[in-house]
């Protein structure tokens, strides 16, 4: 699997690259700008991007800004964002063409060797990652909307869960229920929040970010 990276501190930057390597991943390129992040992705057109949010010449969003305009010109470009910060706006903005393939997680979840390389092997596959924290302050974000707060508390762990990219099977064994019980929030999460209920994860998990993200 092939993939681009761009990262800014040289430490992170060999870190990522050796684990990546270290789990049989083909580093095509690794660069610290956004101006580079574009014509990387455009030249190698690889499986995943590995992009930090701030970059430079900016350190605002030029990481971001150059994945979504490489995405536009490649559709479908398979990003992984990685950031220091939950940043709410980045979050909502790289999900907003509802068309999978595409990871928010926070730098730290990098430690977690395991769950950060399947994590990039799901984005990589077309589906959708989001950190916890992230889901969190989308939640949080939304909170106040009345179709939210129609939610039980249960039906609200299991829209964090199912945000979160999770399964209904992983969901239940996170929850120590059954997968029948799960899909029945999930049905009722779906008819409180008026989307109409799939049976594909993906488009699942899709639908219930863009209405948490408005």
């Amino acid at each position: 699997m092939r993939i681009v990276i761009a990262e800014d501190l040289a430490l992170l930057r060999e870190g990522l690259i050796r684990i990546l390597q270290a789990n049989g991943f083909e580093i095509v390129e690794a660069v610290d700008n956004g101006a580079a992040l574009i014509r990387a992705l455009m030249t190698h057109r690889p499986d995943v991007a590995i992009v930090d949010v701030r970059l430079p010449p900016t350190f605002t969003d030029e990481g971001l800004r150059s994945a979504i305009e490489a995405r536009r010109q490649i559709p479908g470009l398979p990003i992984m964002v990685l950031s220091q910060y939950v940043e709410q706006v980045y979050a909502r903005e790289l999900m907003s063409d509802c068309a999978g393939a595409v990871g928010y997680l926070l730098k730290d979840r990098v430690t977690d060797v395991d769950q950060f390389v399947a994590s990039v092997r799901k984005v990589a596959a077309g589906s959708t990652v989001m950190d916890p924290d992230v889901v969190r302050a989308l939640l949080t974000h939304r909170s106040t909307d009345p179709k939210l707060l129609e939610l039980s508390p249960r039906e609200h762990e299991v829209l964090t869960l199912m945000a979160q990219g999770r399964s209904n099977a992983a969901i239940a064994a996170r929850m120590f229920v059954t997968e029948k019980t799960v899909s029945k929030h999930s049905n009722s999460i779906f008819t409180k929040l008026g989307l109409k209920p799939s049976e594909d994860d993906n488009r699942r998990i899709l639908a219930v970010l863009a209405y948490l993200q408005g």
